[in-house]
């Protein structure tokens, strides 16, 4: 048994006192200590034991079988067996029993809530001692100065040994008189057996009945959610990735649109030097186109805009050394440096997709890249 029980005794029916003593069993310990101190080094799988004497146990018949509507319908099912108001008492469905009722446990709210608010973490389980005791005939043991009585019938009661033979006869046999070492048994009594620690036996009996229901549930998180942890922690991963590259695609795009801009306004300005003020390259460069469109020089602007359309799709990697214009012959002589052929080679390309005439002189590889002579129009 690895889970701690703390199990309060019958003074805890006074009130909550965090120095009043209680038996605290963990693994092979089982000790005498202040309330206080038993569930201060406790995590969160630990089990808190109520004495039946703080606790109403009662069977009724339920008029619903569906779990939704069994706690709504608790209320108005024990109210007639109840001598407090129901409203002030925290209800707990407990387990069916065979001839179709349910066992329901009661208990003031405020004083439950008394003893929880002692503890630095709420028990995982609230039990009742009684109730611990194995379902099979009628379950008697003896816990210090008090006899619990339990089993398979609805009655869990703490009573004195001299009050057993009046209630034997109702209760279903075998009787089973569980009493500590040399301690004197009960009459009638089937089985005696005797019990080293009655303490850390009931520990190790199956819980049956759990009183944290409601608002004395430990809250715990739904597990199907657990299923898609991995997955959605894969999905968060995705999110961040995507999110930082499209945050440096979007600098790079940035970074490619500024060069393009610089190259564009360095070839207009080499074009047109008196133009010192650049506004609106675009609209600039179509003023100039407007007012010089039927000249040569218009011809050469339209031809100069296309060439700069080029140039900057190639992400400004060609630049222009010299430009020789013939309005006689109505071409465009260019001579141009670039890193490569293949750059070279996909300018001319641009440019006759654009709609000119163009010719590719002899190319010559120097220190810088390479140089060449381009012909447009004529």
């Amino acid at each position: 048994m690895s889970q701690a029980y703390v199990f309060l005794p019958p003074a805890a029916c006074a009130g909550a006192a965090a120095e009043l003593p209680a038996q605290c069993v963990q693994a092979e310990r089982s000790q005498r200590l202040p309330f206080a101190e038993a569930v201060a080094g406790l995590g969160s799988g630990w089990t808190l034991v109520l004495p039946v004497e703080a606790v109403t146990v009662c069977a009724v018949r339920l008029p619903t079988q569906k779990s939704r509507w069994l706690r709504q319908a608790l209320p108005f099912a024990v109210e007639e067996l109840l001598a407090e108001d129901v409203e002030q008492l925290h209800l707990a469905l407990g387990e069916a029993l065979p001839d179709g009722r349910h066992r329901v446990f009661a208990v003031r709210r405020s004083w439950l809530s008394g003893w929880l608010a002692l503890c630095a973490t709420p028990p995982q389980a609230i039990a009742v001692d009684a109730d611990l005791l194995p379902r099979e005939g009628t379950q008697l043991l003896q816990l210090e100065s008090r006899w619990l009585l339990g089993g398979e019938g609805v009655a869990r009661l703490a009573l004195d040994g001299e009050a057993w033979p009046a209630l034997a006869a109702a209760c279903p046999r075998p009787y089973f008189a569980y009493r500590g070492v040399r301690q004197a048994g009960l009459e009638p009594a089937d089985e005696r057996p005797e019990l080293a620690d009655p303490y850390r036996w009931l520990a190790q009996q199956a819980l049956v009945d759990n009183l944290a229901q409601g608002e004395f549930a430990v809250q715990q998180s739904d597990g199907r959610w657990q299923r898609w942890r991995p997955l959605l922690g894969l999905l968060g991963l995705w999110l961040v990735l995507q999110w930082g590259f499209n945050l440096a695609q979007g600098w790079h795009l940035q970074r490619q649109a500024d060069a393009y801009a610089e190259a564009s306004a360095a070839l207009y300005r080499e074009l047109f030097p008196e133009d010192r003020k650049l506004i609106d390259l675009r609209a600039q460069l179509d003023q100039h186109l407007a007012a010089d469109g039927a000249s040569g020089q218009g011809r050469l602007l339209g031809m100069l805009a296309q060439v700069s359309q080029a140039i900057v799709a190639e992400g400004a990697q060609v630049s222009i050394q010299q430009l020789d214009f013939s309005e006689l012959r109505g071409d465009l002589a260019m001579q141009v440096q670039a890193p490569g052929f293949g750059e070279l080679e996909r300018l001319r390309e641009r440019l006759q997709e654009a709609g000119l005439a163009v010719q590719l002189g002899s190319a010559s590889r120097e220190t810088v890249g390479v140089s060449a002579r381009l012909v447009i129009g004529g």
